[in-house]
Parts: structure tokens; C-alpha cells; sequence
């Protein structure tokens, strides 16, 4: 089953290194990221929500638009987009997935059963990269001479070079993306 894309806009973008702007530098940089977006979509297939800040400059209302397939919010002036995006995943929960890596939203976004993707994960799967995460690789630590080795608990059992069932499991999630 296809799950809703829920993206923190300026999130993703900050990853990028791109949020720091003027009004025209910015409106660039959200451009290209949807038309990034919209290449991934081709692929994926996936529902998409893109979510922007308007809580300073926004307007009155929460505005919505449509842009080659993939809905774009803009929060209404005085709301952030993370307040949207804990609507958007309170709304969906498990059906979805959050793109960010604002800690609020994300802790927020997992109490209601959603898939989190950090904003740097995604990045590299929207450009191509599909890597697993740094924390599921295995690095060996050299022995050290005159160092006393931990002694390993005699009474922990099962394959000790498979990743653990939590782990696993993500890595199956994000397959789908």
C-alpha cells in the first residue's frame, strides 16, 4: 500500500543548504525542490504533501495549491509548518510518513504510527543514493594492544552478525521509498 508523503519544505530545503535566501533566492530553491519531488513521484508513486512556512509572512488562511501532482500547503500567518504537518500525521497516522528531522514533529509523528524519514535520508534517496543508514553498518574495531577486551554475556544467543529486528524492520519501510 502506497503511504501519504507528508515533507517538512524548508526542513528538506536546510539540508540542502538552501534556506538562508531572499524572497527570490527562496522561491527559486522551493521550485527546484518540487520539481525534484515531482521527478521522485514519477518513480514512487506515492501520495505527496509539501509543507512551507507562512507563519511570518504568510496569509490570514492556510493556502493550498496543486503543482504537477504533488500538494503544496503553506502555513496560514501565525502557525508553523510543523503544527500542520502534527495535523497532517494525526489525520493519516499509520497511513503516512513524515519527512523531517525536527525532533517535535518526528517524536510526534511515531506516537501516531507514522513512518519517520530523516530530512538527510531522504535527500539521498531523492538524489539517488540508497545507502542504509550510517547506524545499520557494521564497523570492526581493531584490537588494541594492552587493552582489556569487554567480556561478551555468555547467555546471548542468535546470529550475532545479523542487524538487529528493530533495524531490520526500517530497512524494510524504507525500501518502499
Amino acid at each position: 500500500m502506497l503511504k501519504h508523503l507528508i515533507i517538512d519544505g524548508y526542513n528538506l530545503l536546510g539540508v540542502r543548504g538552501r534556506v538562508g535566501g531572499e524572497g527570490g533566492e527562496l522561491a527559486s530553491a522551493r521550485d527546484t525542490l518540487l520539481r525534484d519531488l515531482a521527478a521522485y513521484r514519477q518513480g514512487k508513486r506515492h501520495p505527496m504533501t509539501v509543507v512551507f512556512d507562512g507563519w511570518q509572512q504568510g496569509l490570514g488562511a492556510e493556502h493550498r495549491e496543486h503543482r504537477s501532482g504533488i500538494e503544496v500547503v503553506y502555513s496560514r500567518k501565525g502557525q508553523r509548518a510543523d503544527q500542520v504537518i502534527q495535523r497532517m500525521a494525526e489525520e493519516y497516522g499509520g497511513d503516512c510518513a513524515v519527512v523531517s528531522s525536527d525532533r517535535e514533529v518526528t517524536d510526534f509523528a511515531r506516537t501516531r504510527g507514522a513512518f519517520v524519514i530523516g530530512a538527510l535520508e531522504f535527500e539521498r534517496r531523492l538524489r539517488g543514493g540508497t545507502n542504509p543508514p550510517a547506524s545499520s553498518r557494521r564497523v570492526a574495531s581493531p584490537d588494541r594492544a594492552g587493552e582489556e577486551r569487554p567480556r561478551q554475556r555468555a547467555e546471548k544467543k542468535g546470529n550475532p552478525k545479523k542487524l538487529p529486528k528493530a533495524l531490520r524492520k526500517r530497512l524494510r519501510q524504507l525500501k518502499a521509498f
